[in-house]
């Protein structure tokens, strides 16, 4: 399978890109909310794409303006957030607006990383963290956004996109040990992802 990712031929230019930033904001704000789970009091999955994360490279562009040269750097930051056919890629952040709160809750987060799952009918599927970089410190305090890939076999695959059972995400830390239920329309979004 060829590598799914964003060339820079896939990048409008900033002048053009300024023109179109309000549509392409509400088309991809539209796109977003099928993309998004809550699981437990704080954490919400953002389930990437090829669409969600040239938008965010679009945005990284316009909001720094470092043209030409910022490209590559973003492009290495974000395509491998690009589900490859047989995975399911989410940034998770835990939100949390009170700063005291946030560090406390986050403080007793670590390893969080490494618990979370899916369970796709009978299988269960373990989160991977991305690998760029780790995202608990040595004190146990986690980070507040993370980067989670689920491999899917290819019957869990099946399973998802034949509706065989329910989709379950969710955490097993000892401090965060939440649950959800995929909804429908959230599965039929990212069933698309799958090749």
């Amino acid at each position: 399978m060829t590598l799914l990712k964003i060339e820079t031929s896939a990048i409008v230019p900033l002048a053009e890109y300024q023109q179109q930033r309000a549509e392409r904001r509400k088309r991809m704000a539209e796109l977003k909310k099928n993309r998004r789970l809550e699981v437990g009091p704080f954490a919400a999955f953002y389930f990437e794409s090829y669409d969600t994360m040239l938008h965010q490279v679009q945005e990284m562009l316009f909001i720094e303006k470092g043209g030409a040269a910022q490209i590559p750097d973003e492009l290495a930051a974000y395509n491998p957030l690009i589900p490859q056919g047989s995975e399911l890629v989410a940034t998770v952040m835990f939100e949390i607006d009170e700063p005291v709160r946030r560090a406390r809750v986050l403080a007793s987060l670590g390893g969080v990383e490494h618990k979370a799952f899916m369970r796709v009918g009978g299988s269960m599927i373990r989160g991977m963290p991305e690998a760029d970089q780790e995202r608990s410190r040595d004190d146990g305090k986690a980070s507040s956004v993370q980067f989670i890939r689920f491999p899917f076999k290819p019957a869990e695959i099946a399973a998802f996109r034949g509706w065989t059972g329910e989709v379950v995400v969710g955490f097993d830390h000892a401090n965060y040990g939440h649950m959800a239920l995929l909804p429908p329309a959230v599965r039929q979004a990212l069933a698309h992802d799958f090749v």
